[in-house]
Parts: structure tokens; sequence; C-alpha cells
């Protein structure tokens, strides 16, 4: 039998995670990277520019379906490929709500799905009557191009958005901007799922989430104390987002969970995502496996965790120098119980270089541990 082959586009950590499942699965895995020596660099077969039509065309000839690394390929050249009947997973369809946060909040209040109270901006007027509404304060965000915090602030007066508010500032934004109230949560969750294009639909634990600077942080799996009713509705929101706007891969969900126990969506991603990575160690089919099935609409497999808990904590870049290579060896020796990875990029301030997990009965082990061989890499 010929081998299925899946290409990735972008060259980033989680396609470099897809390669092992890809591998095992019996798979042939084509990456198609920005930038020479990136993270996937294992699997890279071209080097280019994604937002070029020609040059994606060439890379789709040598692969069955194509998936994403990053969901920032222009939609026009995904519409491009899909009308020469290349199998894009996610479709073009579905990633224009990752790509617009805007459309994304109009088509989910279209399906009645909780979310915080939001407006379209386009003028100070506009942005002042929505302050005045929701309390003085409010979360602004601009609708394309923002991720990892970037694009994201709390405003309180015109002044705080006023260079976003120009003719140039939206412009560069699409033409207006998102404004949402500013949610009193007690934390941040995400719920990974995932769905193939027959409609299997599966589910991980709903996990808990810290953000660093608007970079997640740490996860647990499952989220602690998380009652069997937030469980059940978060899992079902899941399926609901995926099936009312044709999803297929996988979906992360992040959500705020409120003082009086709702869940509000805050972002989707449509790809692997970091709030999984624990899965890699900690459930029976890690997110990255479970893309692959998907996306070429194999059988999935199963979400059950092998732990009681897992935890992971990122490896965020301190500075310029430190790639959490050095000491690596003695850190391994000191925490044996630990998996670290890393993913093989040059060192930045923030960036994030890799991950640890810990899988345990133990919850209050899996914690600690975590966090001490994450601190242990930092200052080796």
């Amino acid at each position: 039998m010929t081998k299925l082959r899946v290409g990735v586009i972008g060259g980033g950590q989680l396609a470099r995670m897809m390669v092992v499942p890809a591998i095992e699965l019996g798979l042939e895995i084509k990456v198609f990277a920005e930038a020479e020596n990136s993270s996937a660099a294992i699997a890279t077969t071209m080097v280019g520019d994604y937002t070029n039509i020609d040059t994606i065309s060439e890379f789709a000839k040598t692969v069955d379906v194509i998936t994403f690394d990053h969901e920032h390929v222009p939609l026009e050249v995904l519409r491009e490929l899909e009308a020469k009947g290349v199998s894009v997973q996610p479709p073009s369809r579905a990633l224009a709500f990752a790509q617009n946060k805007l459309d994304m909040r109009k088509r989910l209040s279209e399906l009645g799905l909780p979310m915080p109270v939001w407006a379209e901006i386009r003028t100070e007027q506009e942005l002042q009557e929505f302050l005045t509404a929701n309390g003085g304060a409010c979360i602004l965000k601009t609708p394309i191009g923002g991720y990892d915090g970037k694009g994201v602030r709390v405003v309180r007066t015109i002044q705080d958005a006023s260079d976003w508010l120009t003719a140039e500032g939206l412009a560069r934004v699409g033409g207006s901007l998102l404004a949402e109230e500013k949610v009193d949560f007690v934390r941040e969750v995400a719920q990974l799922s995932a769905r193939r294009p027959n409609g299997e639909f599966r589910a991980w634990p709903l996990v808990q989430t810290t953000q660093k600077d608007g970079v997640c942080a740490e996860v647990i799996c499952p989220a602690p104390n998380a009652s069997n009713e937030t469980i059940a509705h978060a899992a079902q929101i899941a399926k609901d987002v995926a099936e009312g706007i044709g999803v297929t891969g996988v979906l992360a969900v992040e959500m705020f969970e409120t003082r009086d126990g709702r869940l509000v969506i805050n972002e989707l991603a449509m790809r692997p995502h970091n709030s999984g990575h624990f899965s890699i160690e900690g459930s029976v089919t890690s997110q990255f496996e479970q893309h692959l099935r998907a996306v070429l609409n194999l059988p999935l497999g199963s979400t059950e965790p092998l732990g009681a808990v897992a935890v992971m904590v990122n490896l965020l870049g301190v500075d310029d120098q430190n790639d959490f290579v050095r000491g690596f060896e003695s850190v391994l020796a000191d925490h044996p119980q630990a998996k670290v990875h890393t993913y093989g990029k040059g060192a930045r301030k923030g960036r994030k270089m890799g991950h640890v997990t810990v899988v345990s009965n133990d919850a209050e082990f899996a914690l600690a541990e975590s966090r001490a061989t994450a601190a242990a890499l930092l200052d080796a």
C-alpha cells in the first residue's frame, strides 16, 4: 500500500512534534518551512513564501493533504488550492474564523455559544460607548494578526487606543477593532478536541492554563476541581464549535471560567495547541497523532489519560543566549521522571523554546517536579 502523505505548512515546533507520530503511523510527512534550519528542519522538503500560490501549489502536488503549523496562510491561497481539488484540512471556510476574531465572534454568536459581551469598534465614540456600558474598562483586540498576547490591550480611556483608531491604524487590521468585556474570571481553561471530515469527534479532559505576559506558561490536566457539569459543558462547547464552523483536525477552545461558574469562549486555534502538549506523554493518543489521523480521515484514537494528572511547563526564552540545552545532561539525571522537549530554536526572550511534562498519580509531585525541572534548565 502506498504511504499516505501529509504536508504541513509552517516549520515551527508544532510541525516538528508531528514527525514522530507520522513515522509511527507509517505516514510520509513533508514540511513547507518559511526559512532554512527551522524547528521542523528534519522533515522540511520545501522552503519559501507560504503566501505565494504558485509555490504552495507545487508543494501540494507532493502530498495527499495539506494541514498547518500556524493559521496565517492567506485564505485566497487556500481557496485556490481547494478549487484545484487539493484536500485542505481544516478547510478555508473554517480557518477564516481563526484568522479574523471579529468574524469568529459573529459566527459564534449565530451559533448561540457563550461569549463575553463584545462589539465591533470603528470610532472613538463607539469605543467610549462600549467602555461606559461595561464598567469603564475593556479588552481591545486587533481582529487579524494577533497571537500570544500581541494585538491585545486593556483599555480604560480613548487615549489608550488612539494609535489603533487612526485611519492608518485601522487600515492595518481590516478597518475595525474588537472590544470585549473585561471578564471577571477565576481561571483560564482550554478544551482540546479533534474532529475528522466524517464527523467523528473526541475530546481530551478539560485543562487549566496559566499565562505569563500573554503567553501560556503552565497547563494542568485535568483542570483541578472542575465539576462534572463543567467538564461535560466544555466538551459540548468544543463539539458545537467544531461542527458549527466545520473544523477538521485538532481544535483548542480557550475559555474563561467566571466567578459564578460560567464558561465563556476567549480564543480558538485550529491546529495542535500549546494547551495540548501534555498529551504526548499524558494521553493514549497525543494531539499530534490525533491531528494527523483527523486530517487524513482515519479513525480517531482514545483520549484517555495515562495518569491521574499531567503538568506541562513551557520553557520560555529569557535572553538571546539560553537555549535550554546548557546543562541538559545533568538536569535529565536529576529529574528522571520529567519528559523534556526542546524545539531547536535560536534563543530569544519570551520565545517558546521547549516544554517539560510530568505525568503522575500524585498531583502535588507532578506540579512540583515539572516546575523544578524547568527551573533547573533555566539556571543550568
